[in-house]
C-alpha cells in the first residue's frame, strides 16, 4: 500500500502560478503511475493530468494543456504539477491518486486509481 498527501495548495490571483506537490510514503512509489484530479463543488471529479512509473507516458488533460505540467522526481518520491496562466475556473480541491496497475487509456476514469490524497485547495481570483 502506498500512501500519497498534496501540498501547496493556496490563494493566487489570475494568471498566477502555483506548484502542487505529491509526495509518498509506504510501498516504492516509483513503481506507480501518479494523476491529479480536481473537483469543485458540485461538480464530479474532473481528470487533470497522468505520469507512468517510468516518467515517459504524461498525458493532459485539454483544459490545462500548455498551462499545466506533471513531472516526478523518483529520488524525492514526489510527482509535482506545475500550473500557470491560472484562471478563476481552475478553482477547487487538487487530488494526487496513485495506482500500479492501471492502464494509461484509463487514467481519466477516477473511480479506477486506488490510492487518494485528502486534497489540497486551489483557488483563483479574478
Amino acid at each position: 500500500q502506498v500512501h500519497v498527501a498534496e501540498s501547496g495548495g493556496g490563494l493566487v490571483q489570475a494568471g498566477g502560478s502555483l506548484r502542487l506537490s505529491c509526495a509518498a510514503s509506504g510501498r516504492t512509489f516509483s513503481a506507480y503511475n501518479v494523476g491529479w484530479f480536481r473537483q469543485a463543488p458540485g461538480k464530479e471529479r474532473e481528470f487533470v493530468a497522468a505520469i507512468s512509473w517510468s516518467g515517459v507516458r504524461i498525458r493532459h488533460a485539454d483544459s490545462v494543456e500548455d498551462r499545466f505540467t506533471i513531472s516526478r522526481d523518483k529520488a524525492k518520491n514526489t510527482v509535482y504539477l506545475q500550473m500557470s496562466s491560472l484562471k478563476p475556473e481552475d478553482t477547487a480541491v487538487y487530488y494526487c491518486a496513485a495506482d500500479d496497475h492501471l492502464l494509461d487509456t484509463d487514467w481519466g476514469t477516477a473511480r479506477l486509481w486506488k490510492y487518494w490524497g485528502q486534497g489540497t485547495q486551489v483557488t483563483v481570483s479574478s
